[in-house]
C-alpha cells in the first residue's frame, strides 16, 4: 500500500493482498454505523473504461450480506443524465453519507491504481463535463492515461482492467463490512476471543 498523504490513500489492485489493504483503509475511513449510507457507483456500460462504477455497483448489489442503498449498477447506470436528479432525491431523505465511486484517467504510471479520499468526487471530469461535487468519501480508479481525447480513451480502455479492478474494489468493501461487523461483535462482547481474524471472517482471497 502506497499512503499519499494522511488522509489520501493510492494502492494498486494488482499488488499482493490488495483485497485485505482496501479493507483496512476502507474500515477506517467508512462510517458504516451511519443510518443512511449509501454508495454511488457513477458511470456507464457504454464505455469500457467508464463501466468500473456500474460493475462495482451490480456487483455489490448481487450480494446479500451488503445491506446498504446501491446507486448505480449496469442495468440501471449513474451518469451525467440522470446524476443530477438522483443526488438531489438522496438529499430529500434523511441525510447521507454518501460513498462515490468512479473511474479516472491519470499518468501511464499511474494505471490500475485505486485511490481513496475523503471529500467528493467530480464526475465527468475525466471528460470536460460540468456536474456538481458529489459525496463524502471517494474511491477512484484510474484505468487509462489522461490528457488527450478523453472521452475515446475510455471508451477503447481494456475491460479486463476495468473489471478487474472492479472486482478488488467491490470484494475489499464487502470484506470492510465483514471487519466492520466481527470488530463491533468482539467490542461488544469483550470476552478476549483471539483466534485469527482472517479465519474469524471467513474469507480467504485478499489478492
Amino acid at each position: 500500500m502506497t499512503q499519499a498523504s494522511e488522509k489520501n490513500y493510492s494502492i494498486h489492485y494488482e499488488q499482493t493482498s490488495a483485497v485485505w489493504e482496501l479493507s483496512e483503509i476502507l474500515l477506517q475511513l467508512i462510517p458504516f454505523d451511519h443510518e443512511n449510507l449509501v454508495f454511488c457507483c457513477i458511470g456507464t456500460d457504454r464505455s469500457t473504461g467508464d463501466a468500473l462504477g456500474p460493475i462495482i455497483g451490480s456487483q455489490l448489489q448481487q450480494t446479500f450480506s451488503f445491506p446498504f442503498e446501491i446507486v448505480g449498477t449496469l442495468q440501471a447506470p449513474l451518469h451525467a443524465l440522470n446524476i443530477i436528479d438522483r443526488h438531489k432525491q438522496l438529499y430529500e431523505q434523511q441525510e447521507p453519507y454518501i460513498v462515490a465511486i468512479d473511474a479516472c484517467l491519470g499518468e501511464s504510471t499511474a494505471i490500475g491504481s485505486i485511490l481513496v479520499q475523503p471529500g467528493p468526487l467530480y464526475p465527468g471530469k475525466a471528460v470536460n463535463k460540468q456536474l456538481p461535487p458529489i459525496g463524502d468519501l471517494a474511491i477512484k480508479g484510474i484505468v487509462n492515461i489522461g490528457g488527450f481525447m478523453e472521452a475515446k480513451v475510455l471508451s477503447n480502455t481494456r475491460l479486463h482492467v476495468t473489471y478487474s479492478m472492479g472486482d478488488k474494489i467491490a470484494r475489499a468493501l464487502l470484506l470492510a463490512w465483514q471487519r466492520h461487523l466481527l470488530k463491533r461483535k468482539n467490542n461488544s462482547y469483550q470476552n478476549g476471543y483471539n483466534n485469527n481474524r482472517w479465519q474469524q471472517i471467513g474469507y480467504t482471497d485478499f489478492r
